[in-house]
């Protein structure tokens, strides 16, 4: 593959006007829409480059909103997860895990939103939001996954502004520790680099849409896409890997 086809593209712009509006799930839907026709080993590299300037940019958009205690924490638990991930990932049974973490996330997206529709603006119990922050830290390093942050994220941030710049904060972190890694092991290279930098337009224009579309949703729709784009990783983590 030496130059980016219509369906990579499509799959670009899609992907990022859905991280324009939610901050998350570009890498969902551009590896789902891919991964038909292209080995995961392709496409990880040229979503993981194509979207490290939107997270940078997200982050730096919303720095008003993010909590660097909370930032620096999580980024941490990334980055030490992804220690054990590479030994995991190469000796044991991953498919059954993600299986487990998808049906994790379907159940974690169901309370949400019902804990919505009762209008409960209780506090989350921080026992609970602390586990989840410590598994999506681990779960995001070992299998590149961002589903389960984005529940910790929606339960501890006050609004959407909140939410984009904390979780777009982390993922600088953990790109810029993958692009390294990548490049360490030659899953990054030219060609991947030559992709990425031609789809940029493509994903600057997504997420430029979908920035505008975040000025006529109503902030409390805002928050149930972000549910159900949870529910919908967690059953294509499952689909995938049945």
């Amino acid at each position: 593959m030496q130059r980016p086809d219509e369906w990579m593209i499509l799959a670009t712009v899609v992907a990022f006007v859905i991280k324009g509006m939610t901050g998350f799930a570009n890498t969902l839907v551009f590896t789902t829409m891919m991964s038909f026709g292209s080995a995961n080993v392709e496409i990880s590299p040229i979503e993981l480059i194509t979207g490290y300037p939107s997270n940078l940019y997200i982050a730096w958009r919303e720095r008003n909103s993010i909590s660097k205690s909370t930032v620096f924490k999580i980024s941490l638990l990334v980055i030490i997860g992804s220690i054990p991930g590479a030994f995991l990932l190469k000796n044991a049974d991953t498919s059954l895990l993600k299986i487990l973490f998808g049906i994790l996330v379907i159940l974690l997206g169901f309370e949400m939103l019902l804990r919505e529709k009762q209008q409960n603006n209780a506090k989350p119990n921080r026992i609970l939001a602390g586990g989840i922050g410590l598994l999506s830290g681990l779960l995001c390093g070992l299998f590149g996954v961002g589903a389960l942050l984005a529940a910790y994220f929606s339960r501890t941030t006050k609004n959407v502004a909140g939410f984009r710049g904390n979780i777009c904060a982390v993922f600088v972190f953990e790109n810029t520790f993958r692009i390294l890694l990548y490049s360490a092991t030659g899953i990054i290279t030219w060609n991947t680099l030559k992709i990425s930098v031609q789809l940029l337009p493509f994903m600057a224009g997504g997420l430029f849409a979908g920035t505008l579309l975040t000025k006529v949703i109503n902030e409390r729709i805002m928050k149930k896409i972000v549910i159900l784009l949870l529910i919908l990783s967690g059953c294509v983590l499952i689909l995938h890997h049945v």
